[in-house]
């Protein structure tokens, strides 16, 4: 197959069975590598989606503005989806946005905005909003909101969750998916659910996110969690919320790369700590057969080395410290 763009290359991302990361026989765990689209998330779907729908309809046409509040990886997508249709693009980011994913927006010829007033939550999103609204006033500029914006899970739907049911024979029991706009997991639980309606979904939510009424907190890992309630969010569509702190998420990016050789973001991490809560608390009323995971690894690690850096810089001090102890009480 030649394919005339990178934009045709987004999706039919591979489905790898994590059985060395998770060896129980309780439970199967299969996951989509979405840090094999081509830009390195699963935020080119909606890019995709958003961007050729607009144009199929005509509420874009090559010349506008978008502009977008983003912490790094759709507005990586969209810079990338823009320039091919001949649109501009406007990020609006802030001080949590990743180093790479700022050089990333850069080379892809996006305009970056930086908001630095934190919000009264005390963070930055409601800052970034504000600013996506003021910048959306322009002539010839589109806001794409994905808070709101119902193409965000149709793109899941008609593309991640086909795929899924494409790939796999058989039930799905659970849904583990993390969650900060809630367009992946809205789109994929109702695309899975029509062939399976017994399908439970999982949140995975950080702690200090108040997606689901959790108290706010500080929040270290873009891309995972929010200061505020989705447009999107309808809370039919989830069974289960587990919170997962940014310890543990970034403990299950280090298993995924020590068991799986994969490396992938923070929210992947939290995923995977999440799915031994699965296994604890909610799988023991399936017992004639192994309990069937679905997750999705939404990005890659590169883009979070200095989180898993300034992490594996803490562990190598202690067994630094460890071992010179050692050796200090040889020489006693």
């Amino acid at each position: 197959m030649i394919y005339d763009s990178i934009s045709q290359c987004i999706g039919r991302t591979p489905l790898v069975r994590l059985s060395r990361c998770f060896p129980s026989r309780r439970l199967e765990v299969l996951s989509k590598l979405e840090m094999l689209n081509p830009c390195g998330s699963m935020k080119d779907r909606p890019a995709r989606y958003i961007v050729e729908q607009g144009l199929a309809e005509g509420s874009l046409c090559p010349g506008m503005r978008l502009v977008e509040s983003t912490s790094g990886n759709l507005g990586v997508a969209l810079a990338a989806v823009a320039r091919l249709h001949g649109l501009a693009f406007t990020a609006v980011v802030d001080p949590n946005t990743t180093t790479t994913n700022l050089r990333l927006l850069h080379l892809y010829g996006a305009t970056v905005e930086m908001v630095t007033e934190r919000d009264h939550a005390g963070g930055f999103l409601h800052t970034r909003v504000a600013r996506a609204q003021e910048l959306a006033e322009e002539p010839d500029t589109v806001w794409v909101n994905q808070y709101a914006n119902e193409r965000n899970p149709q793109a899941y739907h008609d593309t991640l969750a086909t795929e899924l049911l494409e790939e796999i024979d058989g039930p799905i029991d659970f849904l583990v998916a993390a969650v900060s706009t809630t367009g992946s997991l809205h789109g994929i639980t109702r695309g899975l659910r029509a062939v399976h309606p017994s399908l439970r979904t999982v949140a995975v939510d950080a702690t200090g996110s108040v997606i689901f009424g959790g108290s706010p907190g500080p929040r270290r890992i873009p891309g995972f969690g929010a200061s505020r309630v989705p447009e999107l969010l309808q809370t039919r569509d989830v069974d289960h919320v587990i919170h997962i702190d940014e310890a543990d998420s970034l403990a299950g990016c280090r298993r995924l790369v020590d068991t799986e050789a994969i490396l992938a973001g923070g929210s992947s991490g939290a995923v995977i700590a999440a799915i031994d809560e699965v296994e604890r608390e909610l799988v023991e009323d399936i017992v004639d057969r192994p309990a069937r995971v679905v997750t999705v690894l939404p990005d890659r690690g590169e883009r979070y080395l200095d989180l898993l850096d300034d992490d594996l810089g803490e562990r190598t001090r202690g067994l630094r410290l460890e071992r010179e102890g050692s050796a200090l009480a040889g020489r006693l």
